[in-house]
């Protein structure tokens, strides 16, 4: 199992819902963190928790719907001189639920776009060439299982995307220790979830995290939380290990 102490993990999306539930449970294994929100009061609270479990921490801001700003935190990070081996691309917007969805506007598509599809893969550009380096780490992008629903194109367009470049990505380092791999939490009652779904946000835990944990050179799949869920730990990465393959 890949060994996280010590080691360095961006999070996106770190102040609330399954970002904040990941964050407190890698600080749980002693993983240092950089934890972002869209302002720096968003993480006020979980970073003074994750220091008070005796980790290192970081906090920065970007609004992923700002391509300059993203580009402004990644420069932040680079001058923390900390090797980032663990990047979890958690961080996601869910626009609008467009009922008159033959209305549906053009800028559904651009802001979920940028945010869902494009700030995401200016993150794992910017961090896997330093990974495949140090001939190590872990990337986690996570998707959606959203289906049939014209009534939110551009939120499920942008992770269908975002899904074509992770497993794009995945084969130009299958086989390595630079794994790149989905994730999804499942319909979870979190403010993009909304208050019926049918899960609660910590049954994503440890799912959402197993990629990051597995350690057999496999990158490209979808290793979907609620498959893991009320597993340990260990139970989940034998499982992944054992029932997920990658698709080359």
């Amino acid at each position: 199992m890949y060994q996280v102490r010590n080691k360095w993990a961006l999070v996106t999306g770190a102040a609330r819902g399954i970002g904040y539930l990941t964050a407190k449970f890698m600080a749980e294994q002693g993983c240092n963190l950089i934890l972002h929100s869209r302002k720096l009061a968003h993480t006020e609270k979980v970073l003074a928790e994750v220091r008070a479990m005796g980790v290192q921490a970081y906090a920065v801001e970007a609004e992923l719907n700002d391509l300059d700003a993203v580009r402004r935190m990644l420069d932040e990070i680079d001058r923390m001189n900390v090797d980032v081996d663990i990047v979890l691309n958690n961080a996601g917007l869910q626009i609008a639920y467009r009922t008159d969805y033959f209305a549906t506007p053009v800028e559904d598509y651009e802001v979920s776009f940028r945010v869902n599809t494009i700030a995401p893969a200016m993150i794992c550009y910017h961090f896997m060439p330093k990974m495949i380096a140090r001939g190590s780490g872990r990337i986690l992008n996570t998707t959606s299982g959203i289906a049939l629903d014209v009534c939110q194109a551009g939120y499920s367009a942008s992770k269908a995307a975002l899904d074509k470049i992770t497993i794009d990505l995945g084969s130009k380092v299958e086989g390595t220790d630079v794994m790149i791999n989905l994730t999804d939490p499942g319909w979870c009652r979190t403010d993009l979830g909304g208050s019926h779904a049918p899960n609660a946000p910590e049954s994503a835990i440890p799912g959402i995290v197993v990629g990051v944990f597995v350690d057999d050179k496999k990158s490209g799949r979808n290793l979907g939380a609620q498959h893991f869920a009320g597993m340990s730990l260990e139970d989940a990465v034998a499982k992944a290990e054992r029932d997920f393959d990658s698709p080359y």
